[in-house]
């Protein structure tokens, strides 16, 4: 694995309300002007300053005058770059330990609405149904059509246990959904696993925080050990998860990879140039691997996507991704503010950038809902009259008590894409044990 990799963050798709989760290209350092100042477009902004100060029908403070302009230019560059004010900032930082304070859902500003990315495994957004896709087009009865994004994320905001009321409209449905949420302390831990059945493992990464290098590592060694020795094959699902630490991303592509390159970003600047390299060591010993991934996959689920995919290191399995190839670098200001800003593109390992393209799976699977059949049973040797006994039935009857691990047998109905991921890496597996 690669220690060696500094601290470096790259910026999601938006923000995570009471939180923003980015992928930064660390702290940028004054530089010259490549440029003379626009004095005459200075002086034109400068009246217009003075004109709303005095004649606008309500007596702005100066400050938050100068932060709306402030804000009002940044965002006018592309959807993820923007004012950060002191508490913004603060968030953005506590926000990469995996434990702030919200709802629990990724957001990024549409026509005037706010439209879910994707809401967090196990926090308060997704337990009360929030669907990647919904847009929020009132909070508490107050429509947000007309409010920046950072306003919308504020009225979400508040204290742990008090109680937010989303109307939002959804494909499908034909009249808005209320959603009443109540805001609680997201802890996030960032990699679940569980075994699907004897020999094939299940690895969740929810999203991905300053650890989830580390818990990607411990949670294979739980795999194993419940396993009772070396998987043949894993599943790691990356599903509706909005990104985050560009280090943690480098750090799982590294964990399945022996060599080559991670990732490249690339801007203007020679600062912004850097490219991420595999280490040797890969946990699973070249076993095969599917990525299960859909349209709320982005940023730092696209890296990893994309990293093994292009090295034909595993199979992506589900929808298209969201197609976020940008890097951002969090600028922090004398007033204790920053500026999140657009300075790079991320490069998969072959030189594509996926920025508003996204990453097609190896294997499109549709959203279906499995549902059992209903009718007569088909009738086996095993029904007919007379028929002979096994002579080894005790021994199949033993070996399957003493078995620890079951498969699910309502896998399908439950999730349709994790159960033909199964069955695409089984398939991987006896190809991989036909060529020894």
């Amino acid at each position: 694995m690669n220690n060696t990799v500094k601290t470096v963050l790259l910026l999601c798709t938006g923000a995570v309300v009471g939180i923003s989760l980015t992928l930064t290209q660390g702290v940028s350092a004054g530089r010259e002007p490549t440029s003379e100042l626009p004095l005459s477009e200075l002086q034109t902004f400068v009246e217009i300053l003075n004109r709303v100060q005095q004649d606008y029908v309500e007596q702005i403070d100066d400050d938050a005058l100068l932060e709306s302009a402030i804000r009002g230019m940044l965002s006018g560059l592309d959807p993820h770059s923007a004012y950060l004010d002191a508490q913004e900032f603060k968030d953005i930082t506590v926000s990469t330990s995996g434990k702030f304070g919200g709802l629990g859902i990724e957001v990024q500003g549409q026509n005037g609405f706010v439209r879910v990315i994707a809401p967090i495994d196990d926090t308060p957004a997704q337990r009360a149904g929030v669907e990647a896709g919904d847009l929020i087009i009132k909070v508490n009865d107050k429509a947000v059509k007309g409010l920046t994004l950072t306003e919308s994320v504020r009225l979400m905001r508040g204290e742990p246990g008090t109680k937010v009321t989303l109307d939002v409209v959804r494909e499908g449905e034909a009249q808005p959904l209320q959603i009443d949420i109540v805001r609680d302390i997201i802890e996030v831990r960032s990699v679940r696993s569980r075994m699907l059945e004897p020999n094939y493992g299940y690895l969740r990464i929810s999203t991905f925080t300053g650890g989830t290098g580390r818990l990607l590592e411990e949670e294979l060694q739980k795999l194993r050990a419940r396993n009772d020795g070396a998987l043949r094959g894993l599943v790691l699902d990356l599903r509706t998860n909005p990104g985050g630490v560009l280090n943690a991303a480098v750090d799982v592509s590294d964990a399945f990879l022996n060599r080559g390159e991670i990732v490249s970003i690339k801007g203007r600047s020679n600062q912004a140039n850097r490219t991420f390299n595999a280490t040797p060591g890969d946990l699973l010993d070249g076993v095969p691997l599917v990525v299960l991934i859909n349209e709320a996959s982005a940023s730092a689920s696209e890296i990893v996507a994309g990293a093994l995919q292009d090295h034909s290191r595993a199979v992506l399995v589900g929808a298209k991704t969201f197609g976020k190839g940008s890097v951002q670098t969090i600028v922090p200001l004398k007033n204790d503010a920053a500026i999140k800003l657009t300075t790079a593109r991320y490069y998969t390992p072959s030189g594509r950038s996926i920025q508003a393209e996204g990453i097609d799976p190896d294997i499109a699977i549709e959203r279906v809902k499995v549902e059992k059949r209903d009718g007569p049973k088909a009738i086996t040797e095993a029904d007919l009259a007379g028929r002979l006994d096994n002579d080894q039935l005790d021994d199949l009857l033993e070996a399957e008590d003493d078995a620890e691990l079951k498969s699910d047998p309502n896998l399908a109905e439950n999730d349709f894409g994790l159960f033909e991921a199964l069955n695409i890496l089984k398939g991987l597996s006896i190809l991989e044990q036909a060529r020894r």
